[in-house]
């Protein structure tokens, strides 16, 4: 059975509502809606408030292993990862640096030795899906909607931590789901349902989130795990973190890595 979340909570959310972020206009009269806005708003103060919200680029580096039907494939590698939202990534798969992956608004390249070329449109689609449903782009897209519904869903257990659990539905239709730790009200955990094209199921995507570090202010997890219809697929382990860190000019221009890489 769900439960209620403390009065201080409830009070601590209400003081933090100078720098809610929740959707503008009139406020929902839903108390399950108010709940999960407030603890939302909870929760981006918890990462870091305004400085979080106005990130102008983020760095992060570490090792990911990827997984087959919840085994191990042997396939683990070094990764550094710059961000700039809302639309631009740069995956560097290599110590060397010279096996990279950019993603570009909806456009995605690899660049090798070999050259640039676009990387297969199903790792595209699943990189944009991710991304289109990550918790930056929900607080920072779909709460400035006024037309995202907000549902409180009560308690539950994240990773032997107690969660309160928000759900977020879009004007389109679609929804994210976040578990918050209810203590420090981190995330711990986001999902979302995605109908697959040619087949018509659903599938499931989960990304957990673990080994909180605080850099530079903002909570960084340092192990993020992903599962696919409840198989984990993917685990990263992060080693350094940075944000606001100086960009080169034809950092995410993949013809000049292109060129770059060859020499």
């Amino acid at each position: 059975m769900a439960r209620c979340i403390s009065m201080g909570v409830l009070v601590w959310a209400l003081v933090l509502q100078g720098n809610s972020v929740h959707a503008q206009g009139a406020p929902s009269q839903d108390p399950g809606a108010k709940k999960a806005q407030m603890l939302l708003d909870a929760m981006v103060q918890a990462m870091g408030g305004d400085r979080w919200l106005h990130l102008q680029n983020s760095y992060i580096e570490g090792r990911t292993s990827g997984f087959y039907q919840g085994k191990p494939t042997g396939m683990i590698g070094d990764f550094y990862w710059w961000h700039i939202f809302p639309s631009q990534d740069r995956i560097d798969l290599s110590k060397k640096h010279d096996v990279v992956e950019i993603f570009d608004g909806r456009q995605g390249w690899e660049i090798t030795y070999r050259g640039k070329r676009p990387l297969p449109q199903d790792q595209v689609d699943d990189f944009l899906r991710r991304r289109d449903h990550s918790i930056e782009t929900v607080v920072k897209v779909w709460m400035k909607d006024p037309n995202t519904m907000y549902l409180y869903e009560g308690q539950t257990l994240a990773e032997r931590h107690l969660a309160d659990q928000v759900t977020l539905i879009s004007a389109s239709n679609d929804s994210v789901t976040i578990l918050l730790d209810a203590d420090t009200h981190l995330p711990l955990r986001r999902s979302f349902q995605w109908r697959d094209p040619l087949y018509k199921d659903k599938n499931e995507e989960v990304e957990e989130y673990d080994d909180y570090h605080t850099i530079d202010g903002i909570p960084t997890p340092f192990t993020i795990t992903r599962f696919h219809n409840g198989d984990e697929t993917n685990q990263r382990y992060v080693f350094k973190a940075a944000y606001n860190v100086p960009l080169p000019p034809d950092g995410f221009d993949a013809d000049a890595l292109a060129k770059k890489i060859r020499k």
